[in-house]
C-alpha cells in the first residue's frame, strides 16, 4: 500500500510542478542568497549546454540564470528517474517490467509536458521528456543492477 501512495504523491508533485509558472518557481533568488559571491563561477563558466538550439552558459544566461538551468534540468532527470522507480515497484513481476516501467514513465514525461503548455510563461520540450526517459533509464539501469547483486548464486553441478 505504501509504495502506491508513494507513486500516487510523484504524480502529485509532478503534477503541482508543471502547473507552476517561472515566477512561481523561479530559484534566483535563493541562490543569490546561498551564493553569495558567486562561488565557482570560474568553472561554471566553462560549461556550456546545448538546449533548444542555442546555448546555455554563464555567458549567456548570467551565473545564477545558470545554475538554476542546471538544477531544474537535473530535478529532470531524478524526478521522473523516481518516477521510473515507483512505477516499477508497483508493477507485478511480469516478463516485461522494466521496459513498461520505461513506457509508462516516458507516456507521464509526455502528459506533463503537454500541462506545462497549458500553464503561462511555460513552455513544452521534446529535450525535456528526452531527459525524463534519461532518468527512467538511468534508475531503472540501477535497480536492475542492484536487483542482479543481490541475488543469491545457485551453485551449478560440475567438477571443481
Amino acid at each position: 500500500m505504501k509504495k502506491y501512495l508513494f507513486l500516487l504523491l510523484i504524480i502529485a508533485l509532478l503534477f503541482f510542478s508543471s502547473g507552476q509558472t517561472y515566477e512561481q518557481q523561479s530559484l534566483i533568488p535563493k541562490l543569490k542568497e546561498w551564493l553569495p559571491g558567486q562561488p565557482l563561477e570560474g568553472v561554471l563558466s566553462t560549461l556550456q549546454v546545448p538546449y533548444w538550439g542555442r546555448t546555455i552558459s554563464v555567458e549567456s544566461k548570467g551565473y545564477y540564470h545558470f545554475i538554476e538551468f542546471l538544477i531544474r534540468k537535473g530535478a529532470h532527470i531524478v524526478s521522473f528517474g523516481v518516477l521510473a522507480a515507483a512505477i516499477f515497484a508497483v508493477l507485478p513481476k511480469i516478463r516485461f517490467r522494466y521496459l513498461a516501467a520505461f513506457g509508462l514513465t516516458v507516456i507521464a514525461a509526455f502528459m506533463d509536458e503537454y500541462h506545462q503548455s497549458l500553464t503561462g510563461g511555460r513552455t513544452p520540450y521534446l529535450g525535456d521528456v528526452a531527459l525524463d526517459a534519461f532518468g527512467a533509464a538511468l534508475f531503472l539501469s540501477l535497480i536492475a543492477l542492484l536487483m542482479k547483486r543481490n541475488v543469491p548464486k545457485r551453485k551449478t553441478a560440475g567438477i571443481s
